[in-house]
């Protein structure tokens, strides 16, 4: 009933419509039942009694009745069908925005395919229930009422002893729906875990090719393939152990019906007629006996899917605006992590940082794979929030900065650069919808993407593969890079976003960025992009262990001189500089400050 409840949230401002569609149903019952009470009356007075005279008008009335039952039946599945179709949008646009409000942490920590499954498989079922199943529990809760005072005024013992069989029926239907749910939980999770599989080797179809892994990838489909089958296979058990039990006494309804029913006319106790109209409304009992498995079965499946959908409703985002002091408005772009450590599912990723940066000035970090670089640029985007220490933005505690103006004010060029299926132009505009051609054209030429651009066959208007298909590293680097520059931020993060050029285009790149006034943050692996930073930050394993200018750092001889050395060919003499404390570090004490 709570999942009846919560769909009638939904349904309830289309309740005009359904108010109607329940007359309809009140109008296709009776023309349902005229049928065989003329029918047994034809038989009275036509046939045994012969009232020839009532010929025409008996045929009429059943004509009459079977035209306006199929025109009402169309009326209605129209109706339903619109308002159904209402609803799951409403539901779909509620749990996509509700999307967009859950963090990155939401991301981490569920599938692909389980999100997918909440917008499709569980919306389906759904419309099944309310196209299918609570209009067909409507028609067989009146077949069932009205066919018992139909039959009951024919033959009262007749009737007694064909609903004898409905506590049998409703016994079998209790245990059935009982054990089905889990069944339909278990089947959930399964289709989930395999529409995973699938788009995670869709999108990383050609890493599956590049290393020849497609035999693997088959036997792990397979394998999920056939979890999805065991549970599928065990709500058919569940289902054979109940329903042909119920169907048995579906029959036996028939067989009571022969058997009594034909003794009673034998005996004179009713008329032939009387019989013809029992025979005719015995579908109004047999029919919502038949039905009851089907409607359990949906109607589990769809308390199945509502539970799930209600845990997305029922999501609240880690991230939120609270005692919000700066909202709506720009920023000058001044930066302070003041004792900054992060841990991600008790393990550190960062700590305690602590650094400084001026509006307009340029902050580079370096250090190996896995140090905590990008981690740092995400709590300045707050994309997460510290575990522990404050981040302050204009000297205000970033928390207390509305969560949209922060993003708004801050653009990145991140190294894992992802384009949608659209047009060049529209991809580097994301970010400012109203710029204008010539405002694209103008950062493309900063990002150097210009010239590659005009090389393409539509220009600027040249669809883009998904996620950039089609396009090299480079090309993709740049188109995000010039995508980020669009905004205009205050804040400019660029998180390794020139490893895929070559020297010559990242210097071209580097003079074109010494223009834009703005606080720029620059992550990379080669000296050459972060040698003219105002700042440099060597993390290692999440822990600042140097910092300075490029010639402050080579004086120190550390790791920072190491690097150094490598790249520039030094390397008999290049020293090897590494922090000893473990990648992982457990600290749960932090945990309560803030995740």
């Amino acid at each position: 009933m709570n999942a009846l409840k919560w769909l009638w949230n939904y349904v309830k401002k289309y309740r005009l419509s359904l108010l109607a569609v329940l007359f309809l149903t009140a109008g296709f019952i009776v023309c349902a039942f005229v049928i065989p009470i003329v029918l047994g009356r034809f038989v009275d007075d036509v046939i045994y009694g012969g009232k020839t005279s009532l010929l025409f008008f008996y045929v009429f009335l059943i004509i009459g009745s079977v035209v306006i039952k199929e025109i009402i039946v169309y009326i209605r599945q129209i109706s339903v069908e619109n308002s159904s179709q209402r609803t799951i949008k409403d539901i779909r646009n509620r749990l996509y925005g509700k999307l967009q409000t859950l963090d990155c942490s939401y991301y981490d920590r569920t599938r692909k395919g389980d999100i997918m499954s909440r917008l499709t498989m569980d919306t389906e079922a759904i419309r099944v229930v309310f196209v299918s199943t609570i209009p067909s529990l409507v028609d067989q809760i009146f077949f069932m009422v009205i066919g018992f005072f139909v039959i009951f005024s024919a033959s009262p013992l007749l009737t007694l002893l064909l609903f004898s069989t409905c506590p049998f029926i409703a016994a079998f239907a209790y245990f059935l729906a009982k054990y089905i749910k889990k069944d339909y939980v278990a089947m959930r999770e399964a289709n989930s875990e395999l529409n995973t599989v699938v788009a995670e080797n869709i999108s990383g179809n050609r890493v599956v090719k590049a290393n020849a892994k497609e035999e693997y990838e088959i036997e792990k489909f397979e394998k999920k393939n056939e979890q999805y089958k065991n549970a599928f296979m065990g709500h058919i058990k569940t289902w054979v152990k109940y329903c042909p039990a119920m169907v048995f006494f579906v029959h036996m309804t028939n067989f009571i019906f022969i058997l009594f029913g034909g003794y009673l006319v034998m005996k004179k106790i009713i008329t032939v007629g009387q019989f013809t109209t029992v025979n005719g409304c015995l579908w109004c009992i047999t029919s919502p006996m038949a039905s009851v498995g089907n409607i359990i079965n949906q109607f589990q499946q769809f308390s199945a899917s509502v539970i799930k959908i209600r845990q997305l409703e029922d999501e609240e985002p880690l991230i939120q605006n609270r005692n919000v002091q700066k909202r709506d408005t720009g920023l000058n772009g001044d930066i302070q992590f003041k004792n900054v450590t992060f841990a991600y599912e008790g393990d550190r990723v960062l700590k305690n940082i602590n650094f400084t940066a001026k509006s307009g000035e340029t902050i580079a970090i370096v250090g190996p794979t896995g140090s905590g670089k990008s981690t740092l640029v995400n709590l300045l985007a707050r994309f997460y929030d510290p575990t522990y220490g404050t981040i302050y933005l204009d000297g205000i505690n970033l928390k207390n900065i509305d969560v949209k103006t922060v993003r708004q004010n801050i653009a990145s060029a991140m190294q894992d650069v992802f384009l949608f299926s659209d047009t060049i132009k529209n991809n580097i505009a994301y970010g400012a919808p109203n710029a204008t051609y010539e405002d694209v054209v103008r950062v493309a030429k900063i990002a150097d993407a210009h010239s590659f651009i005009t090389k393409m066959s539509e220009g600027y208007d040249t669809m883009v593969g998904e996620r950039g298909t089609g396009l090299s590293g480079g090309q993709r680097q740049r188109i995000s890079l010039a995508r980020a520059l669009l905004k205009n931020p205050s804040i400019l993060i660029l998180d390794d976003t020139t490893s895929a050029l070559d020297m010559e285009t990242e210097y071209y790149i580097q003079e074109n960025l010494k223009e834009t006034h703005r606080t720029k943050i620059i992550i990379a692996h080669r000296i050459s992009s972060v040698k003219n930073a105002n700042l440099i930050m060597v993390l290692n394993h999440g822990n600042l262990i140097e910092w300075g200018t490029h010639d402050e750092l080579i004086a120190m001889n550390g790791y920072y001189k190491g690097v150094f050395d490598h790249q520039f060919g030094d390397f008999n003499n290049a020293p090897s500089y590494h922090i000893n404390h473990p990648i992982k570090e457990n600290i749960t004490k932090y945990n309560k400050s803030g995740r």
